[in-house]
């Protein structure tokens, strides 16, 4: 189980417009494993071949509008967590991408960020405040049920923890 403080992180963007589709995030061929770090290692692979070799640990993806859409799946969501992405922040997500990346324990945020592939920017989740090389850009920080459920490393995870508190 993934645990993580949701207050401040810093990463480097990756870049990404608009109506980024489940099947661009991770190919139906590799739906075969729910395994988080396989699912990883086809990121993008189709429009972005370098991001599977290149992402690091809390690298944060900024897109467009409708981000996740298409197929229902947690793939897509569990990928990315498996990539290390620390959050992605975008315009709107589709719905099913939405919850399923809350349940899964990947941090999302609604904001329309003006950045560029590479340059690093800093997410204040407590404040809702994303610090970027040409100012800043607020957003409305995640109720606090939605923080606790990612915090916990996703829905799945805070279930289990909540039962094992009830005995």
């Amino acid at each position: 189980m993934s645990v993580l403080k949701l207050g401040r992180i810093r990463g480097r963007v990756w870049r990404f417009g608009d109506n980024v589709d489940t099947d661009q995030i991770i190919p139906a061929e590799y739906l075969v494993t729910a395994d988080e770090k396989e699912l990883a290692e086809h990121a993008f692979e189709k429009v972005r071949p370098e991001f599977a070799v290149e992402v690091k640990p809390g690298d944060i993806i900024v897109a467009g509008r409708n981000f996740g859409c298409g197929s229902s799946r947690e793939h897509a969501p569990l990928a990315l967590k498996g990539a290390g992405i620390g959050a992605v922040v975008a315009e709107s997500f589709a719905r099913i991408f939405f919850r399923n990346s809350i349940n899964v324990g990947l941090p999302l945020v609604e904001a329309k960020l003006d950045v560029e592939d590479g340059e690093e920017v800093e997410i204040d989740f407590e404040r809702g405040i994303i610090a970027t090389q040409r100012g800043s850009v607020s957003f409305k920080p995640l109720p606090p049920f939605l923080r606790k459920l990612l915090e916990s490393g996703g829905l799945v995870a805070y279930t289990r923890r909540r039962l094992e508190e009830l005995g």
